[in-house]
């Protein structure tokens, strides 16, 4: 019998690097060649494909790939009727959702989307936009943009737009008037590879360890010694939500704690515990965090 293997799909383009950095906090190494579409991986029952975040919904309903990573604007863009296993929490800029925004230039004299009605929209993502503005009962023509929407807005009457941070529009003085759809990276799997032991196994265990790199991403590993005398002084100091592990030394005096924090508080918590009577204090990055 040959051998089963999964049918991975990565997204190029601005979803690219991420996702392959973040492969490797997972423990999986990519080597990606720029001119391939079919990046080796160090796990032998997995094939790697490099597809179009746009199209891949498409290629796991219609199972040419088993599973793969791509936005949930994309999903409901293409109707695909696909597993969602998990939302990844990572894109290009933050860890933030991405937003598609109906913008209109700031000088418009458009105040509210009714203000639309007969008008003409430019976006790359037209089936949602439609069914927005078919919700609203609001009669508009959506033309597919190939790109530089931003460009677009003064040449239509509005346009709907993907943004993390804003920045974009801002630069091209564009005015939100709502939010279409509210976006997160999916790892999505074919509805038959899902029933299949072999590969449901090894989309689960991807993900867990994916997850497990998203949520040691902006956190670190903190150990100290302390005296016995002042542990409460000390647990008072660490944040109340975490648990820490607290282990005895071979100095009977001291014992050892060890717990994960978030790395934003690292800077002002490391040196109210030295204050208060810690010693040996070591912080370290975290490659991955199992809940």
């Amino acid at each position: 019998m040959a051998k089963e293997t999964l049918r991975l799909g990565i997204p190029v383009g601005s979803l690219k690097k991420g996702t392959i950095e973040l492969f490797k906090k997972a423990g999986f190494h990519i080597l990606n060649s720029s001119r391939s579409y079919f990046p080796t991986i160090d796990d032998d029952d997995i094939e790697l494909i490099m597809l179009r975040a746009q199209e891949m919904s498409r290629y796991v309903a219609d199972g040419v790939i088993d599973a793969g990573i791509t936005g949930y604007d994309w999903i409901v863009e293409n109707a695909s009727d696909v597993v969602e296993v998990s939302e990844l929490a990572y894109s290009k800029a933050t860890s933030n959702p991405a937003k598609w925004v109906l913008a209109v230039p700031a000088e418009s004299d458009v105040k509210k989307v009714d203000d639309l009605k007969g008008g003409i929209i430019a976006t790359e993502l037209v089936n949602a936009t439609k069914k927005y503005f078919a919700d609203k009962k609001i009669d508009v023509k959506v033309e597919f943009s190939w790109g530089a929407t931003e460009v677009k807005a003064r040449l239509v009457n509005a346009i709907v737009e993907l943004t993390e941070t804003g920045s974009s529009l801002r630069a091209n003085n564009l005015r939100v008037l709502d939010t279409v759809i509210t976006s997160t990276t999916r790892f999505i799997a074919n509805k038959n590879s899902w029933q299949n032991k072999f590969k449901r196994e090894k989309i689960e265990n991807i993900v867990i360890l994916l997850n497990a790199a998203i949520d040691a991403r902006n956190k670190v590993g903190l150990k100290l010694n302390v005296k016995k005398d002042d542990l409460d002084k000390i647990l008072k100091i660490l944040p109340a939500e975490k648990s820490p592990t607290i282990s005895s030394l071979a100095d009977s005096e001291y014992i050892a704690i060890e717990v994960i924090i978030e790395d934003k508080i690292e800077r002002t918590l490391v040196p109210a515990l030295k204050r208060a009577g810690a010693s040996g204090i070591i912080t370290y990055p975290l490659n991955k965090v199992i809940h």
